[in-house]
């Protein structure tokens, strides 16, 4: 069963692209990719998986797509008059030229879900939902919203190509530079989804991770000049070099400071250090550039201690000068009582406790707990840790919490000056 879900994982994506591309329409794209991944759920464990598996599930999901269209006269004239659209509107091919400029399907479908004529929201969304195969609670977890309201953008993105008549093709390259930011940051939001799971029994999903990577590897090799791809290919490769040290050895969660940083992936550290000095260098750095250049300096430093936490802190001051936001003022926090003390820090979180974003962002009543514990104030401290333990939905995070707050909360019958 393992051997099936890993042709899913690799396959569903591509299959989806390739058909939302061929029909232009991404409602029927998913719809009949479900089809064809339930009947190999029915025919694999049987007759085993074929030696092409993605070739079995295009088949499949072709013969799906064309046997609704048959039955949907409406429905078929409908999509080939927009086929008929898209095809004029797509500028014509060079001699020679062919998809294979972009070396993955998917990655055409990431700029077209990417495209302005959608809200700025609504592209990631529909990228993380529909390429990445993450559900619905997956990326409104990615986004700091309710489910609901993620349903609604989902929903709003794939009205708004079918009645804009966005085509599924490869934009040009004068199009590329205005696509460009929404298909970083849906690339990131992959990835920690996959560094940190929404839910389940694991801490981490290494398979979302590494597809982040894998497919920001690819946007490199395509943009080789453009210095955000790299920032955010070095982020992705120096934060995922922590991945064994993060769990331990029953899969609980480890904190940085306590990593064994010989654990830590020197290969992906040394891809990733030179691509930071590149995202930095010949212009003024972007966000990914800035995030990437603070993982490294966590990748070079020994150990907690020895980390440039003043460094960190100005990064962080640059960070939000160029994209604010609160999970950046979060971090900043963190780095903050490490370079001033617990005390510093948890009064640049106070100054948090308003963001209706982090009303449901564990990590933030986490941190406060934390500060709390180390400035003795263990009252306070266990309320904080309550708090996260009631929004954590990973198994080893709840843990992490509950241990953490056994050593402030007071046994029954004995008071806080006990602890």
């Amino acid at each position: 069963m393992e051997a099936v879900e890993a042709v899913f994982r690799e396959e569903r994506g591509r299959l989806l692209a390739a058909l939302a591309r061929r029909f232009g329409d991404l409602d029927l794209a998913e719809e009949v990719t479900s089809e064809a991944i339930e009947a190999a759920l029915v025919h694999w464990p049987v007759e085993g998986v074929p030696p092409k598996p993605g070739a079995w599930l295009m088949t499949t999901a072709r013969r799906r797509a064309v046997d609704r269209l048959r039955r949907d006269t409406a429905y078929a004239a409908r999509l080939a008059l927009l086929h008929a659209e898209a095809e004029r509107a797509a500028p014509p091919a060079a001699p020679g030229e062919d998809s294979g400029e972009f070396p993955d399907e998917r990655l055409q479908l990431f700029f077209t879900c990417a495209h302005p004529a959608l809200a700025a929201e609504d592209r990631g969304a529909l990228i993380l939902r529909c390429l990445a195969g993450l559900s619905t609670p997956e990326v409104a977890r990615a986004y700091l919203v309710p489910d609901a309201t993620m349903s609604k953008r989902i929903v709003r993105a794939k009205r708004k190509i079918r009645e804009a008549r966005i085509p599924f093709r490869v934009p040009d390259a004068g199009e590329l530079p205005e696509r460009l930011p929404g298909v970083l940051q849906a690339l990131y939001s992959i990835f920690t989804e996959g560094y940190a799971a929404t839910a389940g029994p694991a801490l981490q999903r290494y398979d979302v991770a590494e597809e982040a990577i894998r497919l920001a590897r690819i946007l490199r090799r395509l943009l080789p000049g453009e210095r955000e791809v790299a920032g955010l290919l070095a982020l992705m490769l120096l934060v995922h070099a922590r991945r064994d040290a993060r769990v331990g050895p029953g899969g609980e969660l480890v904190l940085l400071a306590d990593q064994e940083r010989g654990r830590w992936d020197r290969a992906m550290i040394e891809e990733g250090l030179p691509l930071v000095r590149e995202a930095l260098t010949g212009g003024p750095p972007g966000p990914y550039g800035v995030q990437a250049a603070i993982a490294a300096l966590h990748a070079e430093a020994a150990d907690a201690a020895a980390t440039d936490w003043p460094q960190i802190v100005a990064l962080y001051d640059v960070l939000l000068a160029l994209s604010p936001s609160p999970v950046a003022a979060l971090g900043r926090a963190a780095a903050l009582a490490m370079r001033d003390g617990p005390a510093a820090g948890l009064a640049a979180l106070d100054e948090l406790a308003g963001e209706p974003r982090l009303r449901d962002y564990h990590p933030y009543p986490m941190a406060r707990a934390d500060l709390l514990e180390r400035l003795g104030r263990h009252a306070e401290a266990a309320e904080a840790y309550r708090a996260a333990l009631a929004l954590a939905r990973t198994a080893p995070e709840r843990d992490h919490l509950r241990h953490r707050l056994s050593r402030v909360e007071p046994a029954p019958g004995r008071g806080l000056e006990g602890t």
